[in-house]
């Protein structure tokens, strides 16, 4: 049935609460893929750095995080492909409801796992949220693990 699984990681813990769900689908179900997907975010106020940094320096700290970034998805991938589960990294750049409905439609997903981080209230309001976007404009069917779903007794 799943042929590609899509799964959002943002570096948070409560991103990798949906590994245990991953892991029970993917074997499961013989899923011959698994992408997990990096979205670096613009820095929505850029302009603050310029004048303290120069571009050298800028790019130097850029060129850093994006390999902890992947050193991060490669610990993950690792651990899934480990119990048999074919895992590769993907990392964009761009708004991350945009870049994971766009890498979903454009790769042929079957499958979208996303974890929320169950805000609620004017948090949620001001800062949106990824997995209800992705929940809501999503031509694949999307899982969405919530934050109680971390809390495996």
């Amino acid at each position: 049935m799943y042929k590609k699984i899509l799964a959002p990681m943002d570096g948070s813990e409560l991103s990798e609460c949906s590994l245990p769900h991953i892991k029970a689908i993917a074997g499961g179900c013989h899923v011959p893929e698994v992408v997990l997907l990096h979205v670096i975010e613009p820095l929505r106020q850029a302009g603050w750095m310029e004048g303290y940094y120069d571009d050298a320096v800028l790019n130097k700290m850029k060129k850093e995080a994006e390999q902890r970034i992947q050193d991060d998805l490669t610990k993950l991938a690792d651990s899934l492909n480990s119990e048999g589960i074919t895992t590769r990294t993907v990392i964009t750049h761009g708004m991350p409801a945009n870049e994971i409905l766009d890498y979903a439609g454009k790769n042929n997903v079957d499958l979208i796992i996303i974890s929320t981080h169950g805000s609620s209230g004017i948090v949620r309001w001001a800062l949106g949220s990824v997995a209800d976007r992705v929940l809501r404009h999503s031509q694949a069917p999307v899982l969405v693990i919530a934050p109680k779903a971390c809390r495996i007794s």
